[in-house]
């Protein structure tokens, strides 16, 4: 008898064991139940309503660049990007592994362009290859019941048709950085939105990039299309007019060459570049493409440097074009007359050393206009020598060096215009009067860009009047209205006398056509051009010969025609050896080609 009553307190207390439990379980349940429901309702309902209804981000077409005559310089065409959409995905490495073979990515790139879209909406797409043919369009649209969360999205893919020409003032485009989302300029746009990287697609972004347009879609279980509910339409970008003429840019670029190096070409009387070139170059398309991250590294660290726009980002010494600010301050200040003369016998002895003048044997009885001509290295040797680094870095900054010259391109380097000040506060070192007298051929620590030369020598050209340079031409909405075109900007008017500018216009004009001018190369039968060359020295000089990386680099500037000039020039060729040979030539090139051809073509956008 004690043992069945035993028996039944033990089954007594199991029940209530098991009814706590289960009371318990359905506390757990009522608690999980409210908590889905009421605390993250709104989340788990996002969650439904995209498995069935999703709102699909429509890009707009980017506005179309054109040349200064209506010549397309970059535009849109229709592309098939694949795509991926995470949430949708059920076997991801099954789906990886069916797709690879079709689209001809290894199922690692696959992964890896995946990976870098992590941090997207997983009911967004993920963007895994561009521009499928048709036949790979064809064969996943058969096969997408068998690919859920895979699917085609037809975008307007950046396209330059000119490829690598004027790619450096172009840039190119590519996905919003989160940095860039950071800006108040790109603040609501979206993961993947195209903007402008570089150059002008950069610059004037904001104008080319339109206005996302969005629609409302019913999808199936694999998240493919079913029905549109509701669209707002995109705005396309508005198109722009540069100044850039696409015929000079072609010229500019083959009178370069294959050499490394930059061509700047201006109108001198607005400032507006003509042709602006930067070798080596690279291919915008290549880079508006989404490149795996490895690709993009190969890209950037490349030892040539292709993506540096050597124009307006390369700095180095000014060489001997240095001179037309030094006889401009030597003018000025009294420190010589134009009937000065010095004896050159092909150095100057200073202090323990001798400063030694390009040409051995020197260059005789020597006046301003003599030293210009021919380049004279101690001529200019005494005459900063008497003037000292403080004079020459007042001119120096006067002409607008060591200061940016304001084009509408992005990155621009200042580059440097020493002074005994300088040098205290960043070598925290007194000035040497020997530093003086390197500074004074256009050596030393001074250092400018092509850019700057061009702008040097066109106020020179344009009676001591300083325009900005500028690629921007006029604004076109993509009905194809002109909105508003920028008048030429006057930045700064020199304080010099229109003597002086003479003075050094025509040495300049007799460095190319008197027999004894360093820039004879120059000479054309055609127009009558007025230039000055430049070696800058790299390294010093070895014995027997130098390998091309310790050349100097070859400088030329130029104006043209003489009298009234219209066109100014400036051309670095990297390592090239002498300017009067190596970026001479080029000039001329450049100068005929505006001449026979260009100068005859009037403005016209279409």
């Amino acid at each position: 008898m004690m043992d069945l009553q035993d028996k039944n307190k033990g089954l007594q207390q199991r029940i209530k064991y098991l009814r706590a439990v289960i009371i318990c379980l359905f506390a757990i349940i009522l608690f999980r139940g409210w908590h889905m429901q009421i605390i993250n309702g709104a989340y788990y309902k996002r969650l439904a309503e995209n498995n069935r209804i999703r709102t699909v981000t429509l890009p707009p077409l980017r506005g179309i660049i054109y040349d200064r005559h209506g010549e397309v310089l970059a535009k849109n065409a229709p592309s098939f990007n694949l795509g991926l959409v995470a949430a949708d995905v059920r076997d991801l490495e099954k789906t990886i592994k069916r797709i690879s073979p079709v689209i001809g990515l290894s199922a690692e790139d696959i992964k890896e362009r995946i990976a870098s879209g992590k941090d997207y909406d997983p009911f967004s797409p993920v963007i895994i290859k561009e521009g499928l043919s048709m036949r790979e369009v064809a064969l996943i649209e058969s096969h997408a019941w068998n690919l859920p969360g895979i699917g085609i999205f037809i975008e307007g893919r950046r396209e330059y048709p000119n490829t690598s020409l004027a790619a450096h003032l172009l840039g190119y485009v590519g996905e919003v950085t989160p940095s860039q989302l950071k800006d108040e300029e790109y603040a609501g746009e979206p993961l993947g939105r195209i903007v402008g990287h570089n150059g002008v697609e950069k610059v004037y972004d904001r104008f080319l990039r339109g206005g996302v347009g969005k629609k409302n879609i019913e999808v199936d279980a694999a998240g493919h299309e079913r029905r549109v509910l509701n669209v707002i339409e995109p705005v396309s970008g508005d198109s722009i007019i540069l100044s850039i003429d696409l015929r000079l840019q072609k010229t500019a670029e083959e009178a370069l060459g294959d050499r490394p190096g930059a061509v700047v070409v201006m109108d001198t009387g607005t400032g507006e570049v003509l042709a602006l070139v930067s070798h080596p170059a690279f291919d915008p398309n290549v880079l508006s493409k989404r490149l795996p991250p490895k690709v993009w590294q190969k890209i950037a660290e490349n030892p040539a440097h292709p993506l540096n726009n050597r124009a307006i980002q390369g700095t180095y010494p000014p060489g001997s074009v240095f001179k037309i600010v030094m006889a401009s301050a030597g003018l000025e200040e009294g420190y010589i007359s134009e009937d000065n003369k010095i004896s050159c016998s092909g150095g100057m002895s200073f202090g323990r050393r001798v400063f030694r003048d390009w040409k051995p044997e020197g260059h005789g009885i020597v006046d301003l206009h003599k030293a210009i001509t021919e380049s004279c290295d101690v001529y200019f040797y005494q005459l900063g020598n008497r003037m000292q680094i403080d004079t020459i870095a007042k001119y120096a900054s006067l002409f607008g060096l060591g200061e940016l010259t304001g084009i509408d391109l992005p990155s621009e380097k200042k580059g440097l215009v020493p002074s005994s000040q300088w040098k205290l506060e960043t070598k925290k070192e007194r000035w040497y009067p020997g530093e003086t007298l390197s500074v004074s051929i256009g050596q030393g620590f001074l250092s400018v860009t092509p850019l700057q030369q061009a702008v040097t020598v066109n106020t020179v050209a344009n009676s001591g009047v300083t325009v900005r340079p500028r690629v921007f031409k006029a604004l076109i909405s993509d009905r194809g209205k002109r909105l508003f075109a920028f008048p030429p900007v006057e930045t700064n008017r020199l304080n010099i006398r229109e003597h002086t500018l003479d003075v050094i216009r025509n040495a300049m004009h007799s460095v190319v056509n008197d027999p004894g001018g360093t820039g004879s190369a120059a000479r054309s039968p055609f127009i009558d051009i007025a230039g000055k060359t430049g070696t800058a020295q790299v390294i010093g000089r070895r014995a027997g010969g130098q390998p091309h990386g310790f050349n100097d680099h070859a400088w030329f500037v130029a104006f043209a025609p003489v009298k009234k000039p219209e066109i100014t020039v400036a051309v670095l060729v990297e390592h090239g050896g002498h300017g009067g040979s190596a970026a001479a030539p080029a000039a001329r090139q450049i100068i005929e080609e505006y001449v026979r051809n260009v100068k005859k073509k009037s403005y016209s956008p279409f």
